[in-house]
C-alpha cells in the first residue's frame, strides 16, 4: 500500500491534474492500493481567507471574488472531464458552492467569522479538489473513491490548528474497506472535532500531516510527498 500527497501547485489546474492522474496510473500498474491526499488548488485557500475577511468587514466585494473562485473551480472541472462526466457532478459542485455562499452571507450579516466558521469555510478548497480529481480518475477507468477526511481524522476543538486524536483516528482509518477499489482520493488539511463533529483544520501545511496520519494508520509501505517546487528551501 502506498500513500501519495500532492500539494496545491501540483493540482493547480486541469493540465496539472492530468499529470497527477498519470503518476497515479503508473503507481497502480501492479494493482497496488493507493491513497492520494490532495491540497486545495493553488491559491484557493488564500482566496477563501481573503473572501472571509471581506465578508466579516461587511464588504460586498466578497461576492464578486467568490463568484470568480467558483467559476475557476467549475471551469477546471469542465476542462478536465467530458461533457457527460461534468454534467453528472455539476449539481454536487453547485450545492457545495451554495452552502459556502450561505455561510459567507451569514458572516457578512453578523460581521464576524469565528475560528470555527473559518475552518468550515476553508474546508471547501480541499473538498473540491479531491472530489474533482476522484471523478477524473473514475473517468480514466480507475476504481476511485472520494474520501472526506472529516470522517477519519478526529481532533480536539482547537479550531485553526487542531490536535489529532490518534487512537480514534487510527481506529476509523482501519475500518476503510479497500478490497474493491484501487485508488482513494482524500481531502488533506481537514478533520472534525470528536465531540461535536464540526469541521477543523490541521493548520497550514496540514495536508502533509494528513498523509502521514493515513500512512501510519494504514501501516503503508510508502509515503510519498510530491511537489513541483524547485529545490529545498532549508535543511
Amino acid at each position: 500500500m502506498r500513500v501519495l500527497k500532492f500539494g496545491g501547485t501540483s493540482v493547480a489546474n486541469a493540465e496539472n491534474l492530468v499529470r497527477v492522474a498519470d503518476i497515479i496510473t503508473n503507481k497502480t500498474e501492479d494493482r497496488e492500493t493507493v491513497f492520494v491526499v490532495v491540497s486545495a488548488f493553488s491559491g484557493v485557500t488564500d482566496s477563501l481567507i481573503e473572501i472571509t475577511n471581506l465578508a466579516s468587514d461587511n464588504n460586498s466585494g466578497y461576492i464578486d471574488k467568490l463568484d470568480l473562485l467558483v467559476r475557476r473551480i467549475e471551469n477546471t472541472a469542465r476542462s478536465l472531464l467530458s461533457a457527460e462526466a461534468f454534467h453528472e457532478i455539476e449539481s454536487n459542485l453547485k450545492q457545495n458552492h451554495e452552502a459556502l455562499s450561505s455561510v459567507l452571507s451569514g458572516v457578512s450579516l453578523i460581521q464576524e467569522a469565528s475560528d470555527k466558521t473559518k475552518d468550515f469555510i476553508l474546508s471547501f478548497g480541499e473538498r473540491n479538489s479531491a472530489y474533482i480529481l476522484s471523478q477524473y480518475l473514475l473517468s480514466c477507468g480507475h476504481k476511485a473513491v472520494y474520501l472526506d477526511a472529516r470522517e477519519y481524522i478526529m481532533t480536539d476543538d482547537s479550531f485553526g490548528s487542531a490536535r489529532v486524536n490518534f487512537e480514534e483516528s487510527y481506529s476509523r482509518i482501519n475500518e476503510i474497506d479497500y478490497s474493491n477499489n484501487n485508488v482513494f482520493v482524500v481531502t488533506g488539511f481537514i478533520g472534525s472535532d470528536l465531540k461535536s463533529g464540526r469541521t477543523t483544520t490541521l493548520g497550514r501545511g496540514g495536508s502533509d500531516y494528513t498523509a502521514a496520519i493515513l500512512a501510519a494508520g494504514l501501516n503503508a509501505d510508502y509515503l510519498e510527498i510530491w511537489t513541483d517546487v524547485n529545490g529545498v528551501l532549508t535543511a
